[in-house]
């Protein structure tokens, strides 16, 4: 072995031969490695003192008791005891080095600075799991052995809050192929528990992507009025959205007016999966398999014309056991039809809305967990938790984009004079 290259290796060898002998004499005397006060803590304390001692080495310009220091106009002022919070060994006091002049601004542990490593991360992860300030204070005791309080827990959620008052007043694009509106209803405390509507605007580009637009809390009762529904589109008309293809929603009162208010020439269409959610919701289970068998002509039917012909067939059968479904869809009627007048591809895609259910099932779950919420802002921030953290690595939006590829050329067919110029997009 050449020299060079084995005197490269010495200080790692003498590092690991130190190491050992640490190891052998904590196990001598019958010490732990990595408990409470192991010797993984007692490193871990001695590594943070000493880089905190060489940068006031660096800050000062001389090591401690170097002559230098005389009439140097500012010097060490003893310590301060901080304790921090580690992943890997839960929490760690340290001697932090002061200054006399005050200036001195530790790097390795700042000021005010009591968690090291990835402890927020963990807990807004945790947090958009659904698990209470409590739930996730005990978490911490438990798998880290580490103190974390509720306060301290909500400290640390309540900082995405400025980060959450970013992101719903982000600049938007200008032009998406649809926009589904949905709500999700959520308990929240005020007085006394109540279910309370949020709701959440998922818009996709003419890329494909899918894109969460925005949250916003609803009010408790029968419905939203269609004042509110020109606030929540007069906003994302605001931050830059000009036209849309598409709205659909379920129907929500207020909504489809207000849209074509907002954007004239949009769409605005009954969204399909909901109503035959809402259709099997008024039969009995084993009749599920018929009913969605002879649902299947109304919604696939050629024209408008011929969905009625079919709806009436199915009226026929199914009115007389279960009333409630021809009501149903005899009041969505004029907003289902719209759909029907556009390609197939186009029809296909507006009628499965999986990546729009995907969303709403981790926001339940998130708010199932929670059972409630102690004010609107609590259930609003862990929604946005739910959302920051979708797909970090976009496979389902590769999934998604590459579903909606054939409907987006007849897009750019049949919305020709609405699509923007490229370098808009």
């Amino acid at each position: 072995m050449p020299k060079k290259a084995r005197k490269s290796q010495l200080p790692a060898e003498a590092e690991r031969a130190a190491v050992r002998e640490l190891v052998k004499a904590a196990r001598d005397r019958g010490e732990d490695l990595t408990g409470p006060d192991g010797l993984l803590k007692v490193l871990t304390k001695t590594v943070l003192e000493t880089a905190l001692d060489e940068e006031m080495t660096d800050h000062l310009g001389y090591g401690k008791h170097a002559v230098d220091g005389r009439g140097s106009g500012n010097s060490r002022n003893g310590t301060r005891t901080k304790t921090v919070l580690t992943d890997n060994v839960g929490p760690v006091p340290v001697e932090v080095p002061r200054d006399r002049a005050g200036t001195f601004e530790p790097v390795v542990v700042r000021k005010r600075q009591r968690r090291l490593g990835d402890v927020d991360t963990i807990v807004l992860s945790l947090y958009a799991k659904g698990l209470t300030t409590g739930e996730i204070s005990a978490h911490f005791a438990e798998v880290y052995g580490a103190s974390l309080s509720k306060d301290r827990v909500s400290v640390i959620t309540d900082r995405v809050i400025e980060e959450m008052t970013d992101w719903c007043n982000r600049p938007l694009l200008p032009v998406y192929a649809a926009i589904f509106v949905d709500a999700i209803y959520v308990k929240v405390r005020d007085g006394q528990v109540g279910n309370r509507p949020f709701y959440a605007a998922i818009g996709v580009d003419l890329a494909g992507h899918r894109d969460v637009l925005g949250l916003w809390a609803g009010t408790a009762g029968h419905g939203e009025s269609a004042k509110y529904w020109m606030t929540v589109l007069a906003e994302l008309k605001n931050r830059g959205v000009t036209d849309t293809f598409f709205i659909i929603c379920d129907g929500l009162k207020g909504l489809p007016d207000s849209a074509n208010t907002v954007f004239p020439l949009a769409t605005v269409q009954q969204c399909i999966v909901h109503l035959m959610r809402g259709t099997f919701r008024y039969a009995s289970k084993k009749y599920w398999g018929q009913i969605a068998h002879d649902m299947k002509p109304i919604y696939t039917a050629a024209s408008a014309d011929a969905a009625w012909a079919a709806f009436e067939e199915f009226e026929e059968k199914w009115a007389t056991p279960y009333p409630a479904i021809s009501s149903l869809w005899r009041s969505a009627w004029e907003r289902f039809t719209p759909f029907l007048d556009y390609d197939v591809e186009i029809r296909r895609v507006l009628c499965s809305t999986n990546g729009i259910e995907s969303l709403n099932a981790r926001y339940r779950r998130a708010v199932t967990a929670r059972g409630h919420f102690p004010t609107e802002q609590a259930a609003l921030k862990t929604l946005y938790l739910v959302t920051r953290s979708l797909d970090p690595k976009g496979t389902g939006q590769a999934r998604w984009a590459t579903r909606w590829k054939p409907a987006l050329n007849a897009f750019a067919v049949t919305f020709a004079d609405r699509m923007p110029v490229a370098e808009n997009l």
